[in-house]
Order: structure tokens, then sequence, then C-alpha cells
């Protein structure tokens, strides 16, 4: 079979996906099961893979979809357990101190609190617990898993403490490692961690803007994208704030803390900023959504987050703060190898073995899951905010009915993509149906391949959910290419860490997790449509200037590369000029 026919029949299983959630917007526990069952015709009719293979990866992803509930759970009743403390009017009543306006609110929380939450956990944690937050704020629950999503892109190829580079990359790339010490070999990846930082910073220096902007389209009173451009100082300034000293981690304390560190200084940066109005529109009033009952219904999940009628009427701000201090303690403390505690917290590891008697096997490490911090917070919380048997027993029945919802999608999204992952060893010979997909791109191609790095990383965190899988299943293919055609292939596997964090954006399962949390069951598609487009421009301006930094030696600064990415910069500025332009002249402070 030649490589454009395979390659087309691996894309299969994604436009199912493309089709049936995105474009007729089927929620995904109807769409999934279908895509499921495209993958195993694939694998077994056409790849030849065996069915103990085949049955193997449904398994693994059964197991995986298990921990990603856990998580889910958690972070539910994490939420319920401050909804009905009293904790989460507190919390909303302090960031209006900060700024009442829902753009500022949104840049803190999502963009750097949620960077924070994800340089010290990953696992989509930021989701987690970032979005029911914005929430409890009164944000309607699909503009918060929309923000959510957007913002898991530039903090994540150095999330969970650098995983994604230093398993994934690593892994990925190990059969180069030959003779080279450990010294050197830090290096190396330190030298990619380097490349994917510089790409990150100027491609995430515009995040909280197209945050905030689409926030204010989709989900404002007068659907501006406009009301966004207001703010484009402050975004900028906010993003800068996390961006330049992410970079500066990078090149000087390797893979591990850049997203940490970066989003602790942001925030240490950026709230005294927006609370004294720096940079923000003068004499305006802040911006909000509409009243609740103007709000389109598909908007609304189905988790209450009405103040209980007998909550207390007084709460300091430090106590109700604590739970999330504490969250993002444990984070970081059990994610620190200095630490004796992640060794601690991974000894007790439940692991099936060879599946089916395949090469196949899943994990379970339930103390290391976040899902189990959550848990072990939201009992604190009961306790430091001295719930009610009653108040406590309500968080965990309103959890599990949640959960349950959520459950549907997860246990076909999650073997869909174990199948299509380990669909390699066939009969038939092919390469699995991620490299023959990317394979057929490769071959046509050729030397444009830069532009096309990042869409084949951003496919693997679609499918996989994974920045770190992605890196796996792509990194050795994206050096070999970088080879091929003949330029650093470094830069080539710093394109694919960075495609494969900006998939985040608009991978399933991570916007079905998300979007459970907050009770917006079946509205993926939705969600999706949302966030394809700055997902897009993501991935091309970092392949424009990965094409242009690869090139240049070769045809000057002046190429393809050049032209695309300024071309990109060039409509923001734009945009961003007309709105001064046609806007009332306002001050700022």
């Amino acid at each position: 079979m030649n490589p454009t026919t395979l390659a087309f029949l691996a894309l299969l299983p994604i436009l199912v996906v493309g089709l049936f959630l995105v474009v007729l917007r089927w929620p995904a526990s109807r769409a999934m099961p279908l895509s499921y069952i495209t993958v195993l015709i694939l694998s077994l009719g056409v790849w030849q893979v065996p069915a103990a293979q085949v049955a193997a990866g449904s398994v693994k992803g059964l197991i995986i979809a298990g921990t990603l509930l856990y998580i889910i759970f958690g972070a539910i009743l994490l939420l319920n357990t401050l909804r009905e403390s009293g904790a989460l009017r507190i919390i909303r009543r302090g960031f209006t101190n900060i700024s009442p306006d829902r753009r500022v609110q949104v840049i803190i929380i999502a963009w750097l609190f949620g960077a924070f939450i994800e340089g010290s956990a990953g696992f989509g944690t930021p989701a987690a617990v970032a979005v029911p937050l914005l929430v409890g704020l009164g944000f309607p629950a699909m503009a918060a898993v929309t923000a959510g999503m957007m913002i898991q892109s530039t903090p994540v190829s150095f999330g969970a403490v650098g995983t994604p580079i230093l398993v994934g990359v690593n892994k990925g790339l190990s059969t180069l490692k030959g003779g080279q010490t450990e010294i050197g070999w830090d290096l190396f990846l330190s030298g990619i961690g380097q490349k994917v930082a510089i790409l990150h910073a100027a491609c995430g220096t515009f995040i909280p803007l197209l945050v905030v902007c689409v926030m204010t389209h989709f989900f404002g009173r007068n659907r501006s994208f406009r009301e966004g451009l207001e703010i484009w100082p402050f975004a900028f300034f906010a993003a800068l704030c996390m961006t330049i000293p992410y970079v500066v981690v990078a090149h000087t304390l390797g893979p591990e803390f850049p997203s940490l560190i970066g989003s602790l200084v942001g925030l240490a940066i950026v709230v005294p900023s927006a609370k004294a109005g720096f940079l923000l529109p003068k004499n305006k009033e802040p911006w909000d959504f509409a009243l609740k009952n103007e709000w389109d219904a598909e908007w609304m999940g189905n988790v209450s987050l009405e103040d209980p009628k007998d909550i207390p009427s007084t709460m300091p701000m430090w106590k109700a703060w604590m739970p999330y201090v504490l969250i993002a303690a444990l984070l970081v403390l059990t994610r620190l190898k200095s630490l004796p505690f992640l060794n601690l917290l991974k000894s007790w590891e439940i692991k099936s073995g060879n599946l089916f008697g395949t090469d196949i096997s899943a994990t379970f490490q339930p103390l290391y899951l976040p899902g189990t911090i959550f848990l072990i917070v939201s009992l604190v919380a009961c306790l430091l905010h001295e719930m009610s048997g009653e108040a406590y027993k309500r968080a965990w029945k309103d959890s599990v009915k949640t959960m349950i919802k959520a459950s549907v999608a997860l246990i076909f999204t999650v073997p869909m993509v174990q199948v299509f992952i380990n669909s390699s060893g066939g009969t038939e010979g092919f390469e699995g149906m991620p490299i023959a997909l990317a394979e057929g791109i490769a071959g046509t191609v050729g030397s444009a391949w830069p532009f096309f790095a990042t869409f084949i990383g951003g496919f693997g965190a679609f499918v996989a959910g994974s920045n770190t899988i992605s890196n796996m299943m792509f990194s050795l293919f994206q050096h070999g290419v970088g080879e091929r055609i003949g330029v650093d292939p470094t830069w080539i596997v710093a394109l694919q860490a960075v495609g494969g964090a900006a998939g985040n954006i608009i991978c399933v399962h991570n916007v079905v997790a998300a979007s459970a949390v907050v009770g917006l069951v079946g509205k993926e598609g939705l969600i999706i449509r949302k966030t394809f487009l700055p997902f897009a421009f993501y991935a091309l301006l970092a392949g424009s200037l990965g094409y242009s930094i690869v090139w240049t030696a070769k045809t000057g600064w002046l190429n393809a590369g050049t032209i695309v990415a300024g071309m990109l910069v060039g409509f923001v500025i734009l945009i961003i000029f007309r709105h001064m332009a046609t806007s009332p002249k306002d001050s700022t402070r």
C-alpha cells in the first residue's frame, strides 16, 4: 500500500472525531464510540494487528480512563467542598478586590495560576483547578473551560517539572544516545529545552490577549473582540512577566522549572500591578458578563455553584484560600526529585503486567496522582472550615453524580487512543498509525516540513492527550526528517515539543475532563470549535519561526518562514492599531 493511502487511512479515526464531535456537534459520549469502532476496524482489518494486542490496548485505555476519572472526582469534590463551606464566596470577593474586571481575572487565574499548576503537576491538573475556580467566581462554565484549555500550551512543555522533555523527548530519542555520557546527554536535552522555550515565549506572548478576545467575543454581552483588545497593554505585560523569566530559567536551570518559576514571578508582578490599575483602561467600567439569566443555555454546566443558605456569613481570606495554597504546595513537594516524597508516593504501584501476553502494560499509582491530593485537601478544608457532616455529605453526593456523567465519553476516548498508538507490529508490516500518517505528510511536503512539524506534534497530543506521549511517539521521527532535509534536527524536535504542547488546546479527552469538572458533559465539540483557531495560530506561528531559523543559514533571513510569521504577527498588530484608531481616547495608569 502506498504511503499516501496508508496516511489517509490512519487519519480516518481523527476525521470521524472532527465530523461528529466538532462539525455535527455530537456529544463525546456518542462521537467517541464511533471513532473507537473505526480504529478497531483499521487495526484488525488493514494493519492486521493481533486481536490480543487490540484488546490489551483497550484495557490499558480503560485503566488510564479510570485514573482520569479519579482526578476529575477529586477536583469536583474540592470544588463542591469549598462551595458548601462558603470559601468560594470569600475567594470571589478577594478577586473583586484585586480587579472586578473579568478580563484581568481570567489572565491571573488561567494564564498565571494555571501555568503554575501545570508546571508543578501536569496531568491536565490546571483545568481541574483553574476552571472550577473561574466558575466559582461567576464565569460561565463554557467560558472557563475554553480559557482553561487555551492556556494549556506555553507552560505544557515544561509541565510536571519538565516531564515532556525529560521523559517524552528523552525516551523518544533514546536510540541516539549511543556512547554519550550522562552529562553530555543531559546537555543535549537541555539544549532542546532552550530551543523549545524560545519558540514558546514567542508564541505564548499572544496567549493572554487571545484568551480575553475569545472570551469577550463568544461570551460577552456584545460578542465583541474589541472589548478584549481594550486591555492589550495589560495582556502583553502579563504575558511577558511570565515568558521572560521562563526563557531565562530554561537557559540557566534546565527543563524542570521554566513554567513553575516563570508563573510565580508573573503572579508576583501582575497581581499588585492589576490591583494598582497598571496599564488598564481608566475611566471605564470593568468588563463583566451579562446577567446570568441572559446567558445562552449551552454555556452553563449542571454543577450548581450557588452559595448554600446555611453557610457562615464570614470567613478570613487566608482560611478560604488555604486549600489552594495546600494544593500548590503539595503538588510541588511531591514532584521534585530532590525531595524524598516522589519516590515514596510512586512506590505503591499497581501494575497489570503484560496484558494478554503482549508487551503492553498499564500502571496505576494512586498516591502519586493529583486526585489523591485533591481528596486530602478536601478533607482538610472540611475540618478547617468547620463544615457540618451533612454539608460534606452533599459535596460527595454531587461530585459522584457529576463524575458518572463524564465516564461514558472517557471509557471510549482513551481506549481508542491506546489502540491507535499501539497499532504497529501487525502482519502487514505497516508502521503504527501515528507514524504512518506523519511519514505520508513528510514524503509530500519535503523541505517545507518545519511548517508541518508543529502540527504533527499537535496531532499526537490531540489523540493521546499528552505532550509527553506525543514526544515519545514522534521525536525520533522528527529528528530523522530534520536530517533528511539537511537542517539542524534538534530544532525540528523542538518544533515537535512545541506543537505537542499546543495540541493540548484541542485534545479531546482533556476537553472531556475539564468539561466534566464543571458539569458541561456533552458540549465538548462546541469547546473545540472555539479553541481550534488559537491552536492553529500557535502551531503555524511556531512552525513559521522554526522554518525561518533552520533555513536562514542557506536562504537568508527573508524566507517563507519569516514572511508567514511576519504576516501573522503583523495581522495581530494591525487589529490592535485599528482598535486604537477607532476607540475613544482612554488613558491608562
